[in-house]
């Protein structure tokens, strides 16, 4: 990958402004030293990946998470007039609030088992839905235990040219609702607080139940976020295999299609969590509500068959790859057949005159030399004349 290496980019102009590397119908050329820096890392072989492909083995590991350095916990409190927002110190300070008829919203971001045991014991949550919060790797899935339905879903970022996932728990109950995000601070949800921050919001006005579909609805949401940077990667390679084809980009394919399969793994059980949502008959989940759980079966939907898409296009690199490859071998194997075989007349005059018998008659004829290489640049000419004829180069 030398700094005068081209490739071909997606390019989409823009009014008053320079020409940007997106999504777009028409194309430049590029040089490799100017590429973005996140390409130039995709096509490191060397660059660490954020996390390793399977976070935990339950069978040879345990699968309980490394507790959070620090635990951000945030409370909205809010009715359709109006909304106050808390920021917790201690889990304690959420007492007041278990004993309002508004609707709250405890935001966890960062979990540690201190925090999490303290929220449950105060919402009466079920040991098992506590556990799960707890441990790390889970499946997404839908429980109704009790009075509580329990959400436990990933979210999928694409940071530092790798998937990362975060496993996200949501617990509905009457009038309240329990969030816990594994990173702190947690930005998926900022949107959300600021519809509730506003007045006469939908967000503001409805339940519980509704504040469960536009968690729900942000994370499948976002799942088209990492895929589109996931896409835009795959996009580019698609560029960049048929100039140079090298043992790089082949180790990069591979890499995007574990990436690819990350996604594909943690985001097909999700539809069975929505779909268990919009069967059930919890009465914490309110007629007018289920409508828009379907909205968001039918996002998840098109997300599968989005990343299965994905999944063609990365199993197609690595076939364009080899036939790349044989293609270029190809192209050799041709230039090497067609100088060996213009060259073999004049291999065969040279031999026969290079025999050393006494009676050669035109070994002695005066003008023989220029004759002989007259005769070998004429055959020459007629045989790339043939040749170009028939489209053999």
């Amino acid at each position: 990958m030398e700094g005068h290496f081209f490739v071909l980019r997606r390019t989409v102009s823009r009014p008053g402004c320079a020409k940007k590397c997106i999504f777009g119908k028409t194309r430049a050329l590029m040089p490799f030293r100017h590429l973005p820096k996140t390409l130039v890392q995709q096509l490191n072989p060397l660059h660490p990946r954020k996390r390793p492909v399977m976070p935990y083995n339950p069978v040879t590991g345990s699968t309980q998470r490394k507790e959070a350095e620090k635990v951000h916990l945030r409370v909205f409190n809010y009715t359709p007039s109006g909304c106050s927002e808390t920021v917790l110190q201690d889990v304690s300070e959420v007492v007041p609030f278990t004993e309002k008829a508004s609707v709250s919203w405890v935001c966890v971001n960062g979990i540690r088992r201190k925090e999490v045991e303290a929220l449950c014991a105060r919402y009466n949550v079920d040991p098992l839905i506590k556990d799960d919060i707890l441990s790390m790797g889970q499946r997404a899935k839908m429980d109704e235990i009790g009075d509580i339905l329990y959400c436990l879903l990933p979210a999928i970022y694409f940071r530092n040219n790798a998937v990362d996932i975060e496993q996200v728990s949501l617990v509905l109950g009457r009038n309240f609702l329990l969030s816990f995000g594994e990173q702190a601070p947690q930005d998926l949800f900022e949107s959300l607080r600021e519809r509730l921050r506003q007045d006469n919001t939908r967000l503001r006005s409805a339940g519980a139940d509704y504040l469960l579909y536009s968690l729900l609805d942000t994370i499948v949401d976002n799942y088209f976020l990492a895929m589109e940077k996931l896409g835009e990667v795959i996009e580019d390679m698609e560029d960049l295999i048929p100039r140079r084809p090298t043992n790089r980009i082949l180790v990069q394919v591979n890499r995007m299609r574990k990436e690819v399969t990350m996604i594909r793994r943690a985001m097909s059980p999700v539809r069975e969590l929505v779909n268990g949502v919009l069967k059930s008959e919890s009465p914490l989940i309110q007629k007018k509500t289920g409508k828009y759980f379907k909205d968001v079966y039918d996002h998840i939907i098109q997300a599968n068959d989005t990343v299965e898409s994905y999944r063609d296009m990365v199993m197609n690199l690595q076939d364009q790859y080899l036939n790349n490859m044989n293609l270029r071998m190809n192209e050799v194997m041709k230039v090497l057949a067609v100088v060996t075989t213009l060259m073999a007349p004049m291999t065969v005059i040279a031999g026969i005159y290079g025999m050393n018998f006494d009676h050669m008659p035109e070994l002695h004829t005066r003008y023989g030399y220029f004759i002989t290489l007259g005769v070998m640049g004429f055959i020459l000419m007629v045989m790339i004349w043939i040749f170009k004829r028939r489209g053999w180069f």
